[in-house]
């Protein structure tokens, strides 16, 4: 084991808050020719101005103040209405928002990137590494690429600086990711036509901010608690509408099958639930996406989420690894895996994270543990390649893993279920857990992996037990004979450091069986220490006689 002087701090574990919004979808199914037209007509129209917008905040950049902002929404108000206006503009202010935290988590990757390569580079050649430090490059080759590397990302680091300090941000409406695939469709597998169809989708605008006191919560999309859905057109497109108030009913009726009663008491008692209309390209559907926040849930303190045991979970790049264990600490029955494959497409994978979640909650409910012990992951700056060096499958293992996704997934659906997350740091779990319990759990009837172990190590972090497990018994050529407990307790538990129960046999004729069975009622071997008013002893030598 490494030197404890060595050993970074450990963050103490704490209780995830729990979801503070609710998103629920439904399929906008039986549209006429008519409906999908005039979908398509507002959002083109309001993906536009929402393009026109953008444009003007990003070229403000940091001189952009509340003046402006009215300014903005003063202009959209002309081509659209109030509402919609204010919509766009708040969209708008997100995503360079948003823009710029990712500016910010680039630099801090790069400067991640650079320290590594000068520190290689100023290494001798073949220089060995250390597990915490790397080592020089391994030929003349590979140091001169890295040097021109460096070159590379000094250059970004700067570009990147100056537009930091300048407020500019480099954004796409549409996805930076599907502009690429024009370039080179074959590799997306797409057709010149079908990109075209999934660019404009993506750029149109269709939603609209919930409003309390409003009829049904929001005046711009507005669904019944029957179903039926109606939007208020932009002033251009008025003339399409097909009732009264520039209003357009669409012929589709929804019925939200999840969280459909805490969506129609919202709507009830008029209050304010934002909508979004999309197209699905690929599928050719419309959906319909019904979003609210709610006042975040209060978490349970630490001492009653451990109460009842818990539940450590190690996040693996095709499986979860979990362990139950009680409330001292001790592993219980055998551990659990809950598979899923991270290939395919984004949906796929969302859809495999929440089935093995689903089963991960169901599985926990059962074993009556109200707690999971899952590692604080964030790999934000463990990807670069200076870092891992040559181990590109351990780097596309990392970057492959949904860590941010699943933490909005489990906290979210862990809350349905009454179950708290405690988040605790990831720092030598695997290995501590590799070394103090994958031995002694393994036997003939169960396989233990280091996944596994790391899960106990995990779930003792979270009870906020040490990971290390008792020491074994002293050889019997010490003092004490064996008499020290393997069993885990509670480090507040009375008598946690005694020894076992001792049967009289040979080795402890002197003392009655009557008595208590602890370290000092054991008679010394010194005849120093003997005690003489023992009428016990005396009674025995007297029948012996």
């Amino acid at each position: 084991m490494a030197d404890k002087k060595q050993l970074r701090t450990i963050d103490t574990p704490f209780v995830a808050l729990g979801p503070s919004g609710v998103a629920i979808r439904d399929r906008l199914g039986h549209l006429t020719p008519e409906d999908e037209k005039v979908l398509r007509l507002v959002g083109e129209h309001q993906g536009r101005l929402a393009s026109l917008d953008l444009k003007a905040r990003c070229q403000a950049g940091h001189d952009h103040d509340n003046d402006a902002w009215a300014a903005r929404k003063r202009d959209l108000t002309e081509q659209s209405s109030s509402r919609i206006a204010g919509a766009i503009t708040k969209a708008t202010h997100d995503q360079y928002g948003l823009a710029r935290r990712s500016l910010m988590a680039h630099i801090q990757n790069l400067e991640a990137g650079i320290r590594t390569l000068r520190h290689r580079l100023s290494l001798p050649i073949g220089e060995k590494g250390s597990k915490r430090a790397p080592g020089g490059y391994r030929s003349k080759g590979e140091w001169f690429h890295k040097s021109r590397r460096l070159a590379t990302l000094e250059h970004r680091l700067e570009v990147a600086r100056d537009d930091w300090t300048s407020g500019r941000v480099r954004v796409v409406r549409g996805g930076r990711r599907l502009l690429k695939n024009r370039h080179n469709l074959a590799a997306a597998q797409l057709t010149e036509q079908q990109w075209r169809q999934r660019w404009e989708a993506e750029r149109w605008f269709l939603a609209a901010d919930g409003e309390s006191g409003k009829r049904f919560g929001n005046e711009t999309i507005r669904v019944t608690p029957e179903g039926e859905v109606s939007i208020k057109l932009p002033a251009p497109l008025a003339h399409h509408a097909n009732a009264q108030h520039g209003r357009y009913v669409l012929a589709s009726k929804v019925a939200f099958a999840h969280r459909g009663d805490e969506w129609r008491d919202r709507i009830d008692a008029n209050r304010a639930v934002a909508y979004r209309i999309h197209l699905d390209v690929a599928r050719g559907r419309w959906y319909l996406t019904a979003s609210w926040t709610r006042p975040v849930v209060q978490t349970i303190p630490l001492a009653a989420a451990r109460a009842e045991g818990m539940v450590g979970v190690d996040t693996n790049a095709d499986h979860f690894a979990a362990y139950l264990l009680d409330q001292h600490g001790n592993p219980i029955s055998d551990p659990r895996r809950f598979y899923y494959d991270l290939s395919g497409s984004a949906d796929h994978r969302d859809a495999q994270v929440r089935h093995a979640l689903t089963q991960l909650l169901h599985w926990t409910n059962q074993a009556g543990a109200k707690a999971i012990g899952i590692e604080n992951l964030d790999f934000a700056a463990e990807k670069t390649r200076e870092k891992h060096g040559r181990k590109k499958r351990f780097r596309q293992l990392i970057s492959g893993m949904p860590t941010g996704k699943l933490k909005a997934r489990i906290v979210s659906m862990a809350a349905e279920h009454g179950i708290a997350i405690v988040a605790v740091d990831p720092a030598y779990t695997s290995m501590w857990g590799d070394e103090h319990w994958r031995k002694p759990l393994t036997s003939k009837t169960r396989n233990m992996t280091r996944h596994d172990a790391a899960s106990v190590a995990i779930g003792r972090r979270a009870l906020g037990h040490p990971i290390r497990r008792r020491t074994a018994p002293p050889h019997d050529d010490q003092s004490d004979r064996r008499e020290h407990r393997n069993v885990q307790a509670d480090r507040g538990v009375r008598g946690r450091e005694e020894t076992r129960p001792r049967i009289p046999g040979p080795r402890t004729r002197s003392v009655s069986p009557d008595a208590e069975r602890t370290r000092e009622t054991r008679t010394s071997k010194t005849v120093r220490d003997v005690r003489s008013d023992q009428a016990w002893v005396q009674d025995s030598l007297l029948i012996t006689d």
